[in-house]
């Protein structure tokens, strides 16, 4: 191994061969550099303004411009939306123009440089803590948001000072009060700049997200800390009025009172009670131990918002009207896919406690290694839905994907009880009669990484606890399927990590049939499996013998034509685009009319109603702009699917037929080094430390699939790894795919 780790990469050693992967188009590759610049020059503009406006030369820059637009027909909002929400929806639209320009074709592979390098976003800085594992550029983005808010309360502090001096309040009482009502303004409009952001890692098929390669779980983490600062920040701002407005006597009159011009203090009360509600629930506690209660209550981010726009009206709720808005549309898509049922073409039950299950999809709806999807199943729940990992690649069939699950809780409880009764049905029923035993589910996503990024490192270490081994048998078999027909593919070594806690996890790493997707695969690829079975201390009797292993229970209740949607964020790059600017397009006109035929001609200055008249703005506009061309792209994805019924139907059975040949595979026919240890726990000191070694002078990618504690473990070793090296030596990229929401 430490010797092959001196070639270059076997698909890359020839010159000419896969010459392409360097080769861009130089138009293609100067308008991605263009764009991207613009977008950069964009963001770092706006965020600048935005870390200025405490300043008093920005304050004032921002009340010139307010002032300058205020006789315009969008008014007061229509200056705020240029300032604070404009800037997101222009690097929006840049995105989808880039997305567009990249294409959904071939990833963009490149060879690796002459040695290896850090890289911010896969260095972990902090391993333990509150916040998980952080990485260098994670860091560098909390401290940013850190310095803003202790900056903001300090500049404003010594502004409300100052404004403090020109009420002229001789009551010390009253001057107390004026001073905690200032500083809750000013926390509230902190909270606001914090609210803009707050959206924008939950629009799970956002073009933003798309575009800076952040998938669905990284961003989730994103949301929940914004969630707990901006909620902490909003708290203190109805605290400090709470405790102002006591001091002064008028407590009860303020908290019920609804100002039709200015600030309406009870919708800001509710918005808060909501926010308060949301918040205490989805503390770690409490969302671990209760998932629904935290699910259900999440859903009063309707009333948050709808309250929060009667609360300040629409300039002020303009300042985080573009993530709102976005996340609406992106709500509105998923809405519109999840209502699809979709053929479950089989369902497998493993004697482990795993099921696996295989859903039909379209072939224009793509997605990569290290793709998530949600599921629904009806027959066991309306309301919930789940998130797993896939477990296929694209390149094992056009027509469906994969997904392994772990009997866990209820759901997965009632999952598997569902497919052993249909089972039995099964081997009962006459075969005339089966097409009638079906089993459907809901789809959302397909989500994930943008680029299939483990297609990057030459060298790869794998790292799974349990079931999470789900995604890399999928990353296997991409690999496989890309060395066998050529495609772009840098990994020749990796090594496999999984610890399990009985052998009876064992055989589904059989479910992946290595041999049948590149026949004498170890001759180009280097590949080891270590395994550790912790809960037990010797190979059990039966290991080995493949009829007792692999005993389970499977259905294949067929192809009924339904597959999952392609109404997705991440699909069609062309459609979303198409419907993410119609959509504000069309939300620009629809104000405009508004303005011109009702708020302006009829003198309309109610703040709160405005701000509700707003959020009709944004809602009329998806749902007619936007669902026209909802509308349209179903057409069109009805018309491509239907062209590939003929083919559809010839290949199912093969699949199916396929997957079963898998399954019954036995251990000691695998061409690749398993090491299965018992009784014993990964030392992931020992296991770098050799392969750094054995490998040499390279960047090693980490992908990590499992608990908390294995991803510490993990980062812990990589930083260690990395803070020690000397010289020529490997370098340890960290990368996590666990969703924990």
């Amino acid at each position: 191994m430490g010797e092959l780790s001196s070639q270059e990469p076997l698909l890359l050693k020839k010159d000419d061969e896969f010459d392409y992967l360097n080769k861009t188009p130089l138009l293609v590759s100067s308008t991605k550099l263009i764009l991207k610049v613009v977008m950069w020059v964009t963001f770092i503009t706006w965020a600048a303004f935005i870390f200025l406006l405490p300043t008093k030369f920005t304050n004032e820059l921002f009340g010139t411009i307010v002032r300058a637009t205020k006789g315009s027909i969008f008014g007061t909002a229509g200056s705020t939306s240029l300032i604070f929400s404009f800037p997101i929806i222009l690097i929006a639209f840049l995105a989808i123009i880039r997305l567009v320009v990249v294409g959904e074709d071939q990833p963009q592979i490149k060879k690796a440089g002459k040695g290896p390098n850090f890289r911010l976003w896969t260095f972990p800085v902090l391993v333990d803590g509150p916040f998980g594992v952080v990485t260098a550029a994670e860091m560098i983005g909390v401290i940013i948001f850190s310095v803003y808010i202790v900056w903001a309360v300090v500049m404003y502090s010594i502004q409300n000072v100052d404004l403090l001096s020109m009420y002229h309040l001789p009551d010390m009482k009253e001057r107390s009060g004026k001073l905690l009502e200032l500083t809750g303004l000013r926390f509230g409009f902190i909270g606001l700049i914090c609210l803009a952001f707050l959206f924008l890692p939950v629009a799970r098929g956002s073009v933003l997200l798309r575009a800076i390669d952040i998938p669905f779980e990284h961003a989730t983490r994103y949301h929940v800390w914004l969630g707990h600062l901006t909620m902490a920040i909003f708290s203190l701002h109805g605290l400090f009025y709470i405790i102002g407005w006591a001091i002064q006597g008028r407590l009860l009159e303020e908290l019920v009172g609804w100002k039709n011009i200015g600030i309406a203090n009870l919708p800001g009360v509710i918005s808060l009670l909501a926010g308060l509600l949301m918040w205490v629930t989805s503390l770690p506690g409490v969302r671990r131990n209760n998932f629904e209660l935290f699910f259900y209550t999440h859903q009063l981010y309707v009333v948050f918002v709808v309250f929060l726009a009667l609360h300040v009206g629409d300039f002020v709720f303009m300042m985080a009207g573009a993530g709102i808005f976005l996340f609406m549309l992106d709500r509105f898509l998923r809405f519109f896919q999840s209502r699809k049922t979709v053929d479950i073409l089989s369902a497998t039950c493993f004697p482990c406690g795993t099921v696996e299950l295989v859903i039909s999809k379209p072939a224009n709806l793509h997605y990569n290694a290290l793709g998530w999807i949600f599921l629904q199943i009806r027959e066991l729940s309306w309301l919930q839905w789940h998130p797993f990992s896939v477990s296929s690649s694209p390149l094992d069939g056009k027509h469906h994907l994969a997904i392994l699950i772990k009997v866990l809780g209820d759901w997965t409880e009632k999952l598997k009880g569902n497919i052993l009764n249909l089972s039995v049905e099964q081997s009962e029923t006459e075969p005339l009669l089966q097409h009638n035993r079906k089993l459907t589910a809901s789809v959302e996503g397909p989500y994930g990484h943008e680029s299939p990024y483990h297609l990057t490192y030459e060298n790869l270490i794998l790292v799974a606890g349990g079931i999470g081994i789900s995604p890399f048998l999928a990353i296997l078999s991409d690999i496989l399927h890309r060395i066998n027909d050529s495609l772009p593919c840098l990994p020749r070594n990796i090594l496999i990590v999984w610890a399990i806690k009985n052998s009876d996890e064992l055989p589904l790493l059989e479910t992946v049939d290595m041999e049948a997707i590149c026949p004498l695969f170890s001759d180009k690829l280097n590949l080891e499996i270590q395994t550790y079975v912790t809960r037990e201390s010797q190979p059990s009797l039966e290991e080995g013998k493949t009829p007792k292993a692999m005993h389970h229970s499977s259905i294949s209740p067929g192809f009924n034509g339904c597959r999952m949607s392609g109404l997705v964020g991440t699909g069609h790059v062309v459609w979303s685009g198409l419907y993410v600017i119609v959509s504000t397009i069309g939300f620009v006109i629809t104000v405009a009319l508004l303005d011109i035929f009702y708020i302006n001609p009829f003198n309309i200055t109610y703040w709160w109603y405005k701000g509700l008249l707003l959020i009709g703005c944004m809602t009329a506009s998806i749902l007619i702009f936007g669902g026209l061309v909802i509308a349209l792209w179903h057409l069109w994805e009805r018309k491509t699917s239907s062209k590939e019924e003929p083919q559809d139907a010839t290949k199912k059975g093969d699949i199916l037929q396929q997957n079963e040949a898998s399954l019954h595979r036995n251990f000691g026919e695998a061409r690749y080094v398993n090491n299965i240890r018992y009784g014993q726990r990964p030392d992931f000191q020992e296991i770098f430390g050799s392969h750094a070694k054995s490998w040499g002078s390279v960047d090693i990618g980490v992908i990590v699939c499992g608990p908390p504690t294995l991803q510490s473990s993990v980062a812990k070793e990589c930083r260690s790894q990395n803070l020690k090296r000397r010289g020529h030596q490997a370098i340890f990229h960290f990368n996590s795919h666990s969703f924990d929401l």
